[in-house]
């Protein structure tokens, strides 16, 4: 099993791999506003920092290469790929919330 310990190198690829995935999210999907961008970019960092470890562990075994990967390179493919997923799952919802969420009665 993987060690991810609280040392530096871990800690800073959770934090690169969690800012990566969130800036290639504004890339795939624009937003259309700066608030947009920043709500963006906030909950896929979060996400990516909050659920990096757990995700890293999952891809890694899921592809087989566990044997083939360092502990921060790992953390850097989990991270990044929570802060990529998170905002496809909330941006979709929020975007239908959106356009199909208008209160009863309104157009």
């Amino acid at each position: 099993m993987t060690d991810f310990s609280h040392d530096g190198g871990v800690s800073a690829a959770r934090l690169i791999g969690a800012v990566a995935g969130s800036a290639i999210s504004l890339v795939y999907l624009l937003p259309k506003g700066n608030r947009e961008a920043a709500t963006r970019f906030l909950t896929g960092v979060a996400c990516g920092l909050i659920f990096g470890g757990p995700v890293g562990l999952w891809l890694v075994r899921k592809l087989d290469v566990a044997a083939s990967l360092s502990p921060q390179e790992t953390m850097l493919a989990g991270a990044a790929a929570a802060s990529l997923s998170a905002w496809w799952a909330l941006g979709v919802l929020a975007r239908l919330a959106q356009r199909y969420g208008g209160r009863p009665g309104e157009p």
